[in-house]
């Protein structure tokens, strides 16, 4: 069942280890609780704003805002706009609001010195090293500029802040954990669970092998590990990031093994995994970011994948001709 235009205001634990949900029915301003076995957790993680910490940003005299309230280029028309981060929003927004800007500068912690400056396909696009210090905008690899408007493109936090555990489940800088392959904290599974946390993904299909996941074990169709098994895997886990070097706030960033961790899944579903051609278009569409969002797709040879995915869809429903789909 869905209730719309409920809001919950808190998921607790009660005696006998099920789930005490309070909600507000926004409507009619009815506030209530029920109690349930288990409760999963899949309110998204694109509402919370993060922020780039740059010294000399609360004196900065010009616009700041984040790309969640970015909408249409037109605002930014003869101005001068300074992006913070260089992942999907930021390459998606510089190259939407170039056509109108007079100057595009993209600040990027993680990018190698051969690709600083101006950028392939655009006149008016630079990118740099990350910003250095503010009044005039000044950037680690030297270069000053004077900027108008300064885009946070700099992603989200994780948010609960219904959710009490005692404890049990903290984000620590964004973090959410101990979880057990990104979705079971070990110590109170399978009665809690997390839906939709790994980012850089294709999401819907991540999302589907989860749900299908949880729902397997809550019905005892699938087994889980003892906790002290799950916590030992969730500590090399943590383990293995360290040792690789990779900070703590990008422990949900599973880009590097999206495919291999939805096999998984598929594996205990005992589903179909990934198929070959999605996994190609991934790769071929992910092979320059730093490019016209709007040409991509008419520079690659999409249609014998196109093809597989027909004869994969129809293995599964049937007759469908390709103009029916």
């Amino acid at each position: 069942m869905v209730r719309f235009e409920t809001e919950v205001v808190r998921v607790g634990m009660v005696e006998g280890g099920k789930w005490e949900v309070k909600w507000r029915a926004l409507e009619k301003r009815v506030d209530a609780d029920e109690v349930f076995d288990a409760v999963v957790i899949c309110n998204g993680h694109y509402t919370e704003r993060r922020l780039a910490f740059i010294p000399g940003i609360d004196e900065w005299p010009g616009k700041q805002m984040h790309s969640h309230n970015y909408h249409v280029p037109e605002p930014f028309r003869d101005q001068v706009v300074i992006l913070i981060g260089s992942s999907a929003s930021a390459v998606d927004i510089s190259g939407d609001i170039a056509g109108v800007a007079k100057e595009v500068h993209v600040a990027s912690r993680s990018v190698a010195d051969q690709t600083l400056g101006k950028q392939p396909g655009y006149e008016n696009i630079w990118l740099h090293s990350m910003v250095k210090a503010l009044i005039t905008v000044a950037f680690q690899d030297g270069s000053v500029v004077r900027a108008e408007v300064i885009m946070n493109c700099t992603g989200y936090k994780y948010h609960f802040p219904f959710l009490e555990t005692n404890g049990t489940v903290t984000v620590d800088d964004n973090r959410v954990g101990p979880l057990y392959q990104h979705v079971f904290p070990p110590a109170l599974a399978p009665w809690l669970s997390f839906v939709g946390l790994p980012w850089k993904v294709i999401p819907f299909p991540l999302f589907e092998y989860q749900s299908k996941w949880i729902a397997g074990v809550l019905s005892g169709r699938i087994p889980l590990p003892s906790k002290e098994k799950m916590m030992n895997s969730v500590e090399a886990f943590y383990t293995k990031l360290g040792a690789s070097g990779i900070p703590k706030h990008y422990t949900h960033n599973t880009i590097a093994y999206q495919f291999e961790y939805n096999d998984c899944l598929a594996g205990q579903c005992g589903c179909a995994g990934t198929e070959e051609w999605r996994k190609q278009m991934f790769i071929e569409s992910s092979k320059s970011r730093m490019i016209k969002p709007d040409t991509f797709r008419d520079e690659w040879e999409y249609h014998e994948w196109i093809l597989k995915a027909h004869e994969d869809f129809q293995a599964v429903c049937g007759h469908l001709s390709i103009s029916e789909l």
